[in-house]
């Protein structure tokens, strides 16, 4: 006991003396446009690399650039002893494509006021992947007895394609009893959340070609059959865009459903439609009700359509009956769907209805469970109850992470989310921020989860 309070004695003073440091550590990563999206920005995601690799070695981590078939895996390890139990964090700095002019003020120009960070990265996943890191710096200073591994993606935003090819050909230094991933969401800033699952997502593309070339309306509209009609008949007979139900026979089989349990959990959250309408800039939900609305995003499927393309897209009307049509569309999927298998009800589906459509397979990552019990859930219970003052909740996330996949196939070892981002801070949306308060409340988070796993038996 004397020895704990030890380490947490200087950690309050430890985390004020790092601000300045981590905001120009965070200013600087920031300001390389990590884009992953985007090919022009192949060589910001190699900077990007070199600087995260100058801060872990910073830290007095052994690190290296890891080669893939596309962006490098930053790779880095403190060593503490080999008998020690050895924890792996996991975080993304590649980051989303950003419009200016959507933004305040330019989105890879770092721009600090009052304990608020904005730019494009400073909450997903730049900043909690610098929370973590200068965590892990004060327990390795302190000697917690655990081995501490970073793995930093620059491919997460695009669904982590060349992953497994990091993991399964450094399996060799990747041994670990256990996994941190800081690249979750709270649903309310008044009470901290801890995620145990993640949803899936399956892409695919319906193609319809009725003809060789667009042509005019008043010669042929009648008889010519026109495609992007098709495919909105489709998609309509698909689901029911008024509730958001899919109409398709079996798509909703192997759903496991939530508990009542797992329900009051997520509501506990903080969660009300109110604020959730509010941080999303959304004007009217299908359905209002908390209880449902929160299980149709943390528990159960969707069949989204993200865009039509075909025929005329420019000023006025031109009267013409277009060639071709296609609909992008995905399907967020949740235990235990399989992607390949909803995949394929979808193109059964619309093929007996209007076989002249092409239903094409893109990619599809699979959906994640975890536990909600158990030593490594009750110890970040404690770490965030310890640093943010409030028991937090049980949640799981709308979104997708494919690295978390991965390593659940290959590390085989507990997963647990200890994430600080906000619905404010805007994953994703224009004048993306975080701010001090979750970051400094992240630091004196990760040193208690460190210290309380330490203890754990191998």
């Amino acid at each position: 006991m004397a020895e704990q309070a030890k380490l947490y004695e200087k950690l309050d003073s430890y985390v004020k003396d790092s601000r300045e440091e981590y905001e120009a550590k965070l200013a600087e990563i920031v300001e390389v446009p990590t884009v992953s999206m985007d090919p022009d920005h192949k060589e910001d995601c190699r900077r990007g690399a070199e600087v995260a690799l100058q801060y872990l070695q910073s830290i007095g981590a052994r690190a290296r650039v890891m080669e893939t078939p596309g962006n490098p895996v930053v790779f880095g390890r403190i060593e503490t002893g080999a008998d020690n139990p050895t924890v792996t964090i996991y975080n993304h700095i590649d980051v989303q494509p950003a419009d200016p002019e959507e933004w305040h003020k330019a989105p890879f120009t770092f721009f600090k006021e009052n304990g608020r960070y904005e730019g494009r990265g400073t909450t997903d996943d730049k900043g909690p992947a610098l929370t973590a890191m200068m965590a892990a710096r004060y327990s390795a200073e302190h000697q917690i007895p655990i081995n501490i591994n970073f793995i930093w993606e620059l491919e997460e935003e695009i669904g982590s394609p060349n992953f497994e090819h990091f993991v399964k050909n450094n399996r060799d230094r990747l041994g670990t009893d256990s996994v941190l991933v800081s690249d979750t969401i709270w649903i309310s800033r008044t009470r901290p959340a801890v995620p145990y699952g993640l949803r899936g997502a399956m892409m695919l593309t319906m193609t319809l070609e009725t003809g060789a070339k667009d042509v005019h309306s008043g010669l042929t509209g009648g008889p010519a059959r026109n495609p992007i009609g098709e495919i909105c008949k489709a998609i309509s007979e698909c689901y029911d865009a008024s509730t958001g139900r899919v109409r398709i026979k079996g798509f909703y089989d192997d759903v496991r459903r939530a508990t009542k349990k797992e329900v009051d959990s997520f509501l506990a959250s903080g969660f009300t439609t109110k604020k959730f309408k509010s941080d999303h800039e959304l004007k009217k939900l299908r359905f209002d009700d908390a209880s449902r609305v929160v299980k149709a995003i943390m528990a159960e499927p969707t069949f989204e359509v993200h865009g039509i393309t075909g025929g005329y897209q420019g000023p006025g009307v031109k009267t013409i009956v277009p060639y071709r049509a296609q609909a992008k569309i995905s399907c967020r999927l949740v235990p235990d769907q399989e992607p390949k298998k909803v995949f394929k009800l979808i193109q059964d589906f619309v093929r007996q209805r209007n076989p002249d459509i092409k239903t094409e397979y893109i990619s599809a990552l699979e959906p994640y469970i975890g536990e909600f019990t158990g030593r490594f859930a009750d110890a970040a219970s404690d770490a965030m109850k310890f640093a943010f003052k409030r028991q937090p909740a049980f949640t799981r996330e709308g979104g997708s992470i494919g690295a978390v996949v991965t390593m659940k196939k290959y590390l085989k070892a507990p997963i647990v989310f200890l994430g600080l981002s906000l619905p404010e801070h805007g994953y994703h949306a224009k004048n993306e921020n975080f701010d001090w308060g979750m970051a400094s409340g992240g630091i004196k988070m990760f040193v208690r989860y460190f210290d309380e796993i330490s203890r754990f038996s191998r």
